[in-house]
C-alpha cells in the first residue's frame, strides 16, 4: 500500500461586494464592478471569513482578525455576456425583450496574509 501526500495551498474564503469568493494566490477572480479603481492598484480586502493554511482551518466570528487579501486590479471594467429576459403572455398580444450586461472588475490575487 502505497501513500500518497497531499499538497496543500493555503487559500481563504472572503467577501467582496456582498459576493463570497475563494482566494488564493496567482488565481483570477471577476467581481461586480468596483468604483474609484484604476488598472494596475492594489486592493486589499479584510472581510476573510475562513483561511485553510496547510491543512488547518481557522474560522472567522464574523471574520478572522488580522487577515487580509492582497489583490491587483488587472481590469477595472470587463462585460460579462449579454442576458435576455423574455416576458409572454398567451393569446393577450403582450410580449417584452430586456437585456442585460453585467461590468465585473477582473482582480488577480497576489498573496493571502493570515
Amino acid at each position: 500500500m502505497e501513500l500518497t501526500h497531499t499538497i496543500y495551498k493555503m487559500y481563504a474564503i472572503v467577501e467582496i461586494n456582498g459576493q463570497q469568493f475563494k482566494a488564493e494566490a496567482g488565481r483570477k477572480l471577476f467581481v461586480h464592478h468596483i468604483q474609484d479603481v484604476e488598472d494596475g492598484a492594489t486592493v486589499e480586502f479584510n472581510k476573510v471569513l475562513l483561511i485553510d493554511n496547510e491543512g488547518t482551518i481557522s474560522v472567522g466570528t464574523p471574520t478572522i482578525e488580522n487577515a487580509k487579501i492582497v489583490c491587483e486590479v488587472v481590469s477595472k471594467l470587463v462585460k460579462g455576456d449579454k442576458v435576455l429576459v423574455f416576458h409572454k403572455k398567451r393569446r393577450k398580444g403582450y410580449s417584452k425583450l430586456n437585456g442585460h450586461r453585467q461590468q465585473f472588475t477582473e482582480l488577480t490575487i497576489k498573496e493571502v496574509i493570515a
